[in-house]
């Protein structure tokens, strides 16, 4: 294993960690906080939400997506195609639960105060909240299994 590829695996798993560890703020302080925004004030908190949380999620996950391709390229043999695999589809999972559950929540609360989509919010993030744990598992067993 090179110094270049330890790095690899190193990065990726930071980045999925701290992508845990944010995903489980989201799930347990933050999103339930939505609750107490209020109907005056909550287009304009949900939209500083929204521009906020993107500078520190969209690097993160970048950063996670791409060592993820790389060790599945590079990597594959190294660390197992079975943790390879289990680790690409717990990251589409994640994903597609972001484009197809989390981003129209989002969207609807940009235009208005709905209680009902806040707690739709909350229960459906469980999905990203269990993957992202999950990856951090997979990523550490990645590591392991390198070596």
């Amino acid at each position: 294993m090179t110094d270049i590829e330890t790095t690899l695996l190193a990065v990726h798993l930071a980045a999925t960690a701290g992508m845990m560890g944010l995903i489980w703020f989201v799930q347990l302080v933050h999103y339930p906080l939505f609750r107490a925004v209020g109907p005056d004030h909550f287009v304009a908190y949900e939209s500083a939400h929204q521009r906020r949380t993107s500078w520190v999620v969209g690097p993160l996950m970048g950063v996670e997506g791409v060592s993820a391709l790389a060790i599945a390229v590079v990597l594959r043999n190294e660390v197992g195609v079975a943790l390879t695999l289990v680790g690409l589809a717990l990251l589409a999972m994640i994903h597609g639960s972001t484009v197809l559950l989390q981003v129209p929540a989002h969207r609807r609360l940009s235009e208005e105060c709905d209680v009902e989509v806040v707690h739709r919010l909350v229960r459906t993030n469980w999905v990203r909240t269990i993957g992202w744990s999950l990856r951090v598992v997979v990523a550490a067993a990645m590591i392991v299994a390198a070596t």
